[in-house]
């Protein structure tokens, strides 16, 4: 964020960000280890002030414009969304876990900003800055398993399971996507976690992002109320929902590849030997290594920077509001699928080429380096690299902008 823009207290804010950073760092590879609930660390991200990140200023949040606030005012002047991915991709150097936690935060309460009503946002933003609330989801588009049957009164019943719902095990409040056999369309509410007929189960066991709570949920007969029914319009604001859920992905494979970088460069520095071939006392002189680390440096930079740029056009795009269209959130769309092919690809490599530049010694379990590569690994299998590539070479051969989809 430009200095000069600077709220009153940012710096303040900084401060406890900098100390919640440091303290998941210290235990991250326990609990990547241990895997579970992460209930205590959750706590520190709200005791930061974080889960208002991406609540408008007009409801109490941190986002955007105070309301009534004049041109040039710097004490009203809120968070965008660069500032909100720089956050995620600063937890996730530390914690993609917790950083994907965060960043679907955002993500629900982006959600009831673009679909809610008035009183719907009014409801639910100020809820979360009066209570805190956690926010989890069990929107996966393509687990149709939900079904939803119409009250003939605007309200449903939601009946089945959702996987990978991302957060929902330990919040408050969840986003939810139904089929409705009826129509074939979805249907798209919030409700309580805590609401009867929700089961939230502690089964999620993958190789990486251990403790994202992304288990399955289960809906027996769940009451889902008509003023819980988010509208969603067909506008191409409506679809920077999207944007936005892709956004947090890249920006969480970029932190992935800079936290690697860094674990290595410090790992190398207190325990690295040089080869016996090198030639050089010490180890930061090896010839080959200053390479390796020279190379895993462009990649994450490379990464950074089409994220910051594609954060950039998402900011323009979402200032647009209700006049935003289709072509420029297209050219948003985009930026944001180069940005995240590049940052895919440097988490996955940076996360590989730690051990190359750290040496056997670093695979020793309890220092849990392999949780870069297996985070990455897990999270850059959401959507597959192929089509998003196939998107940007349409564009680069056709000069075919990407049509609103799931992913894109």
């Amino acid at each position: 964020m430009n200095e000069t823009l600077r709220p009153r207290g940012r710096e303040q804010e900084e401060a406890r960000l900098a100390a919640l950073l440091e303290a998941l760092r210290a235990s991250a590879p326990q609990r990547d280890l241990a895997g579970g609930h992460a209930a205590a660390e959750k706590q520190r991200i709200a005791d930061a002030g974080l889960l208002t990140i991406a609540v408008p200023r007009e409801f109490g949040g941190q986002f955007g414009a105070a309301s009534g606030a004049q041109s040039g005012d710097t004490a009203s002047a809120g968070l965008c969304w660069s500032d909100v991915y720089t956050i995620i991709r600063k937890l996730a150097r530390v914690d993609s876990a917790l950083a994907h936690l965060l960043g679907f935060q955002c993500l629900q309460v982006a959600s009831v900003e673009l679909w809610g009503s008035p009183a719907q946002r009014a409801n639910w933003l100020q809820g979360t800055v009066e209570h805190r609330w956690w926010w989890g989801n069990a929107v996966n588009p393509l687990d149709t398993r939900l079904v939803a049957q119409s009250d003939g009164a605007g309200g449903w019943r939601l009946h089945g399971k959702k996987g990978f719902c991302s957060g929902t095990y330990g919040s408050q409040m969840m986003t939810v996507s139904a089929h409705d056999p009826a129509t074939g369309n979805p249907v798209f509410a919030v409700v309580p976690t805590t609401r009867a007929g929700i089961t939230v189960h502690d089964d999620w066991d993958p190789i990486g992002q251990r403790q994202t709570d992304s288990g399955t949920v289960s809906f027996e007969n769940v009451e889902v109320r008509a003023a819980e029914v988010l509208q969603r319009p067909d506008t191409p604001r409506a679809t920077l929902r999207t944007l936005v859920s892709q956004g947090v992905l890249t920006n969480l494979f970029v932190g992935l590849a800079e936290g690697a970088l860094e674990e290595a460069r410090a790992y190398v520095l207190a325990n690295g030997r040089p080869w016996i071939n090198a030639g050089v006392q010490h180890v930061a002189d090896d010839p080959y290594l200053q390479q390796r680390f020279g190379e895993m440096r462009v990649q994450s930079l490379a990464a950074a920077v089409l994220a910051d740029r594609a954060g950039a056009l998402l900011d323009a795009a979402w200032l647009e509001g209700e006049a935003l269209g289709a072509a420029t959130r297209a050219e948003v769309s985009l930026a944001i699928s180069e940005a995240k092919i590049v940052a895919h690809r440097a988490a996955l490599e940076t996360g590989e080429q730690l051990f190359e530049a750290c040496g056997a010694r670093a695979t020793g379990a309890a220092l849990a380096l392999d949780r870069f590569w297996r985070n990455a690994r897990v999270h850059t299998l959401h959507d597959p690299l192929d089509y998003r590539v196939r998107d940007v070479g349409r564009h680069t051969l056709l000069q075919e902008l990407p049509q609103p989809t799931l992913y894109t």
